[in-house]
């Protein structure tokens, strides 16, 4: 099994009201992807409360059955349809992706 997370910063000039349709919008996108993407077991997406100098403010959590997985979700149309929703609103994204 693979685990690959995400985090990202968003732009600090959104509204709270900004940064919560954004989040609603990616949540649910992401939230949509099991059984549409071969080998994605699970997806979690969260909004950070704590706001510390040194967090993000939104983390995807997922699991793949394989690195060849994580590699066709990267393609996967969905997934691709979603990328723009997360650029838009993003100013750094970090990554990480290991084997279990």
């Amino acid at each position: 099994m693979v685990k690959h997370i995400v985090f990202w910063r968003l732009k600090e000039e959104l509204s709270a009201d900004e940064r919560e349709q954004a989040f609603q919008r990616i949540k649910a996108g992401f939230e949509a992807l099991p059984g549409k993407i071969p080998g994605l077991l699970k997806i979690e997406i969260g909004l950070d409360y704590g706001q510390g100098p040194d967090a993000s403010d939104l983390v995807l959590y997922s699991e793949f059955d394989s690195r060849a997985s994580i590699t066709g979700y990267e393609a996967h149309a969905e997934h691709a349809a979603l990328v723009p929703l997360v650029r838009d609103v993003r100013t750094e994204k970090r990554v990480v992706d290991y084997d279990v």
